[in-house]
């Protein structure tokens, strides 16, 4: 089991509220990512849950006991930090079995848990090995072992892979997600990376200063933002938000639509054949997809767009753009969704 529920649970540090009273439910074998920006609240809210801040009002339930009072130890859950924490004297298999020696558990169940686990992650031929003989993403992989020995009812990853670089995240990004399949255990995941939330999660927690602005599975977020914060967050690269005249001729205060939802054209003699035009500024070939930069729109900010990879505008083309008319998002003045 890992259920998880908070009810109205707010922490202060002194007469600072950084997060206002929440409610949250996360259901056993959910994969659950909190996303948002730096200082959002989204790994105090982890902490929150893992015992190692206290709360300052509110509930805290694991399977249905009452957890808000409880020490870190007492609440089945098991924490994967950014750091490692490897002790650089012990092998892996030392590093991986340290929990369970800590808690005096018997050596031979010890030392199944140890094989199981580093099977599971790939590390059975490096169990004599010391972490500076290991690579850093198999240094993650002995951290994460270290959690599943224990057998939590949840797994809490905070940002587990910020320290890795880009191929190597995605291998373990991978990794972590068919991980989540075999274990079929809950996971609480944080990343300020929406990458990662959109391709691990379940179901993602978008948070801005302390508050959930959005709850819901990775398309529902991407489809039907509730507000301007998350249409804005979600989705690489981002939603182009337009106020003023245009979004007013929709009914809305502002409108947004997706790079990829943005027909491009070349302008011919100057004309306009699409909605609007503008001019390309920075090009960004990828091979399979191209985005282009677009100034002088008269739409006030710069304009994304997302186009084939075999699209070849360069820097100065004048170039027509028009909106795929069924996928307007409308805002209102407060920023929250109309349509």
């Amino acid at each position: 089991m890992g259920q998880i529920v908070l009810s109205k649970v707010q922490k202060k540090f002194g007469d600072t509220e950084v997060i206002p009273p929440l409610d949250l439910r996360i259901e056993d074998g959910e994969f659950t990512v909190f996303v948002g920006p730096s200082g959002c609240g989204k790994s105090t809210l982890l902490r929150l849950i893992a015992g190692l801040e206290d709360v300052s009002s509110g509930s805290i339930q694991i399977d249905g006991k009452e957890a808000a009072d409880l020490p870190p130890s007492k609440r089945g859950l098991a924490m994967v930090f950014q750091s490692y924490a490897l002790y650089p004297h012990m092998t892996v298999r030392k590093n991986i079995a340290f929990p369970l020696r800590m808690a005096k558990m018997d050596k031979a169940e010890i030392d199944k848990r140890v094989d199981g686990a580093a099977s599971v992650l790939n590390l059975t031929d490096y169990l004599d090995r010391r972490p500076g003989q290991l690579s850093g993403g198999q240094r993650q992989r002995v951290a994460i072992g270290r959690a599943i020995v224990r057998e939590p009812s949840a797994f809490l990853f905070d940002e587990p892979l910020s320290n890795l670089d880009a191929a190597l995240r995605m291998g373990m990004r991978l990794e972590i997600s068919e991980l989540h399949k075999r274990l079929d255990t809950t996971m609480v995941y944080v990343t300020h990376d929406q990458v990662e939330a959109m391709t691990m999660a379940d179901k993602i927690v978008v948070l801005s200063a302390g508050i959930i602005e959005q709850v819901g599975s990775p398309l529902e977020l991407y489809h039907s933002p509730k507000n301007v914060f998350v249409a804005g967050f979600i989705g690489s690269p981002k939603m182009n938000l337009i106020g003023g005249e245009v979004a007013a001729s929709h009914g809305a205060h502002t409108i947004g639509v997706r790079p990829e939802h943005i027909d491009v054209s070349a302008a011919t003699d100057g004309g306009q054949d699409g909605k609007w035009t503008g001019v390309v500024g920075v090009s960004e070939h990828l091979g399979s997809d191209s985005f282009f930069h677009i100034h002088e729109t008269g739409l006030g900010d710069m304009i994304t767009v997302r186009a084939g990879g075999e699209v070849g505008f360069t820097r100065g083309d004048r170039i027509n753009l028009t909106p795929r008319a069924d996928m307007i998002h409308k805002f209102d003045e407060q920023g929250n969704r109309i349509a």
